[in-house]
């Protein structure tokens, strides 16, 4: 469909193309002019990609050889890696991986070395992915102030507010992907959050769904919904008369008293239907499942994802992400695909 796509509209394929090269992937001077077209920029990629064979006893023949072969696979359009890698090989910035995640820890310290780390990886035109998690409710107590937080929603805006102020400088608009664990307290207002048009524009938010969730919404999904404080571990139930933008823990009752009038683990999948189906927003992670197939367990836990949801990852750990282009392979006929070419151009993208 793009080759048919370019034939009968090639002058304005060109001009797209060039222009994004231009803003996004060529090398600049301080002025802004670019110093490289697009041949130099994929023998940048190609040479600084292949320069890691040589690390691991290759000779500058084999480097060479590398580099040659892959600046082909990128001029062909058969693989081309991330836009961080197009954009930072070769260069100062140095930064080839496309997405990572973030920890955040429920401290004002260990959020704002956060919100520092996410400006220093999206202005290299990388992606963030945060757990909230561990972020007490809106509402708790803070012990060194004697006050109450205002919760993981208000965090989320400081992590946005940030990804738009750097938006301007950087190789790319910034993306973000928030998670939130089911049973956390404000889990009604992140469900609804992005109601709200202007809300986390430039976020996505998931919701950590567990196994047990599931099970109960498929066999009691009349049962109250149990939410835990992370900072006290106490659990509460969630009455129907809160407000879903506005409550804070003092609205919620104690487990034990269980009224008639709480909202149901029925009613929350509901209400995550209902803003999926209205707004986009949220999805969910099934993050138990994700843990089931986490390759390094004993490193740790995974939370989160990257922003578009297709990578788990620990806590600083990032993915690179490539792409190939399929239709490159077909045969002249279309009956068949080139399979031993395809093979090949996978072994040298990985």
């Amino acid at each position: 469909m793009e080759d048919m796509y370019e034939k009968r509209n090639p002058d304005s394929v060109n001009r797209i193309r060039t222009e994004v090269l231009r803003r996004r992937y060529l090398v600049k001077d301080a002025k802004g002019q670019c110093m490289e077209n697009e041949q130099q920029m994929w023998r940048r990629v190609a040479i600084c990609g292949a320069a890691a064979e040589s690390k691991y006893t290759a000779s500058e023949e084999t480097v060479e050889q590398y580099a040659q072969i892959f600046e082909e696979l990128m001029r062909s359009g058969r693989f081309i890696p991330n836009s961080p890698t197009i954009m930072n090989a070769g260069r100062q910035q140095g930064m080839l991986s496309a997405c990572f995640v973030v920890p955040v820890e429920d401290s004002i310290e260990d959020i704002f070395e956060a919100v520092r780390t996410t400006a220093l990886i999206q202005r290299a035109g990388g992606g963030t992915g945060f757990s909230f998690a561990r972020l007490r409710p809106t509402g708790d107590q803070v012990a060194s102030s004697g006050g109450t937080t205002s919760g993981p929603i208000s965090f989320m805006t400081v992590f946005g507010t940030a990804t738009g102020a750097i938006q301007q400088g950087a190789l790319r608009r910034g993306a973000n992907m928030a998670i939130l664990p089911i049973h956390h307290p404000d889990i009604l207002r992140f469900i609804t959050a992005k109601q709200d048009p202007k809300a986390l524009t430039n976020f996505n938010l998931s919701v950590a769904v567990t196994e047990e969730f599931m099970e109960q919404l498929k066999t009691q999904p009349a049962s109250p919904h149990v939410v835990v404080n992370p900072r006290t571990k106490k659990r509460y139930l969630m009455p129907h008369g809160v407000n879903h933008r506005s409550y804070g823990i003092n609205d919620l009752i104690c487990e034990s008293e269980i009224p008639a009038d709480c909202h149901t683990v029925g009613e929350i999948w509901g209400m995550i239907v209902t803003s999926a189906w209205a707004t986009g927003e949220p999805g969910v992670c099934f993050i138990d499942t994700v843990n089931r197939y986490n390759p390094t367990p004993h490193v740790g836990k995974i939370e989160a994802t990257n922003p578009c949801g297709e990578q788990p990852l620990l806590p600083y750990e990032a993915c690179n992400l490539g792409s190939i282009d399929v239709s490159k392979f077909v045969r002249v006929d279309h009956t068949d695909l080139h399979w031993d070419k395809l093979a090949e151009t996978v072994s040298y993208a990985r």
